[in-house]
């Protein structure tokens, strides 16, 4: 794998995620949290059995907390994790907001045992 200079440090974690993974047998196991299980490898979510339809972005944030539960994520840290090098600049985290708001409407509509908490002063953090 090459990663050309500059790059930022989500993305060298997220490379290195995905040797570890290929290296262990591929995609072959989910992450499984409570009710819920995600396929990184065929972008689905899973609640009780039943496929949930979620948008690219809300699957990202989705398997970022995943990989991290009950870890409080610093908005800044997350919106660089999944929409990549173009929020550097950015002040107004509103766009993240706004996704993650979405995506704990659908996952509560679904059923789901896990929650996307706000830590208020510090970002969001997935509990079960």
């Amino acid at each position: 794998d090459y990663l050309p200079k500059p790059f930022h440090l989500a993305e060298l974690s997220a490379r290195i995620q995905s040797v570890i993974r290929r290296s262990r047998g591929g995609g072959k196991g989910g992450i499984a949290l409570g009710n819920v299980t995600l396929d990184p490898e065929s972008c689905r979510v899973e609640i009780d059995g039943k496929e949930v339809a979620l948008l690219k972005k809300e699957f990202d944030i989705l398997s970022y907390f995943m990989q991290r539960p009950r870890h409080v994520v610093d908005k800044a840290v997350l919106a660089e994790a999944v929409w990549g090098d173009h929020v550097d600049q950015s002040d107004n985290f509103h766009f993240v907001y706004s996704q993650v708001k979405n995506l704990r409407r659908k996952l509560e509509e679904a059923g789901a045992s896990i929650e996307i908490k706000a830590v208020y002063g510090f970002g969001y953090k997935l509990i079960d």
